[in-house]
């Protein structure tokens, strides 16, 4: 990492930064009072060592900011939903938000196989407009959010933030200009795999240039799924933290698209972020085996550096207990009840996601200040 997030570390935490300030705050009727939402703990939730009951607790406060969700694919193959009131053939709704505490999520832009060009473009701009089409049409629970301060004032007005991205790479054709315009619509993160110029080899000097015009612009880098060399060259050259929006322990599951140990301690040193889907092919079955991955990657990158990636509406088969977005508070549970502290979960749930935010906006700000606008051409520096 650059010298440039030197003044966020010397800050105060970020989960504190937003920590509401209510008396009695890690009480189970927080949500309610805030939020409107319910605890429900379940038939032996009348005891305050119960770890749902103590997990309810903490994500009142600390609620999940979830790295990625595929709503807006589902949401097009369906032709009515309202997702006010609940719907039973998608994963996601407010309702089901409300009761796992989700107060943010990343919204994927990402495409179906074989997108290119202009077509890759234009369904990305038709998902990015579905996304605040259906924003709008849920005022009540929803709201588009496109910094960390919008994410925490909507969720102190009791809405669930909603971010734009991951956006897939074949999204950009090749072109800085449409990454600039995609930023300036709102996109947060961008996925580099699967494109030309992040291969198997690595970063070619045009990519090189697209991680550094995201940079710029505070558009945050995703590496799930790039090859082990695009990862190590990423981290090397951003002066953002980056994020790998789906990707576990290798050394746990030996899936592609998860992290071998030496990257997880390297996303460590540069304060970038693993957020740890909840799939059973990346994790495995149970809710014990997301434990299993989440102690590790923090064992190795550090409690600052692991996040929590829902990855519902994907496709993706799901751990036992953990089918929807209601299931977080079984997963806290579990991390209670294997001694993560308060302030660990604090920063899995809420204050890790919120970090790279701020930071990636704070390094935007530094660098637009001495790079102007690239226009670098894949032709040029690649052909």
């Amino acid at each position: 990492m650059a010298d440039l997030q030197d003044e966020l570390h010397a800050t105060a935490e970020v989960g504190e930064l937003d920590r509401p300030d209510v008396e009695g705050e890690f009480e189970p009727d927080v949500l309610e009072e805030e939020q409107g939402l319910a605890v429900d703990a379940g038939p032996e939730g009348d005891s305050a060592d119960d770890p749902l009951v103590r997990a309810h607790a903490l994500l009142a406060a600390h609620p999940v900011a979830d790295g990625y969700s595929g709503l807006p694919w589902a949401l097009r193959h369906l032709p009515w939903y309202d997702l006010e009131l609940g719907e039973s053939t998608i994963d996601t709704d407010v309702p089901r938000l409300r009761e796992g505490h989700v107060a943010a999520l990343f919204w994927s832009l990402h495409l179906s196989e074989g997108l290119v060009g202009e077509r890759a473009v234009g369904a990305t701009l038709e998902q990015l407009d579905l996304v605040r089409t259906v924003v709008e049409a849920h005022p009540e629970g929803l709201r588009m959010a496109h910094s960390a301060a919008q994410v925490t004032d909507a969720r102190n007005c009791g809405r669930v933030a909603v971010l734009l991205g991951p956006a897939a790479a074949a999204a950009l054709d090749d072109s800085l200009g449409i990454l600039r315009a995609l930023h300036s619509l709102g996109l947060r993160v961008l996925t580099l795999s699967g494109a030309s110029w992040a291969g198997e080899k690595g970063l070619t000097r045009f990519g090189e240039e697209v991680v550094r015009e995201t940079n710029r612009i505070g558009v945050l880098v995703d590496l799930s799924g790039a090859s082990d060399a695009t990862v190590r060259r990423a981290l090397t050259i951003s002066k953002s933290p980056v994020v790998c929006t789906r990707s576990a322990a290798r050394a746990l599951r030996p899936h592609p698209a998860n992290l071998p140990d030496d990257v997880l301690v390297e996303l460590g040193i540069t304060k970038g972020l693993c957020l740890v889907p909840l799939t059973a092919e990346q994790t495995g079955p149970s809710v014990r085996d997301v434990a299993d991955h989440l102690d590790h990657v923090r064992a190795l990158a550090g409690p600052e550096c692991v996040g929590l990636s829902g990855t519902y509406d994907s496709g993706a088969a799901h751990p036992q207990d953990l089918s929807d977005a209601s299931g977080y508070p079984r997963l806290v549970a579990e991390l209670l009840g294997r001694g993560w502290s308060e302030s660990d979960l604090a920063l899995l749930t809420w204050g890790n996601v919120q970090r790279v935010l701020r930071s990636a906006d704070f390094t935007a700000r530094a660098a637009r200040s001495r790079r102007e606008p690239s226009t670098a051409k894949i032709a040029e520096m690649d052909g």
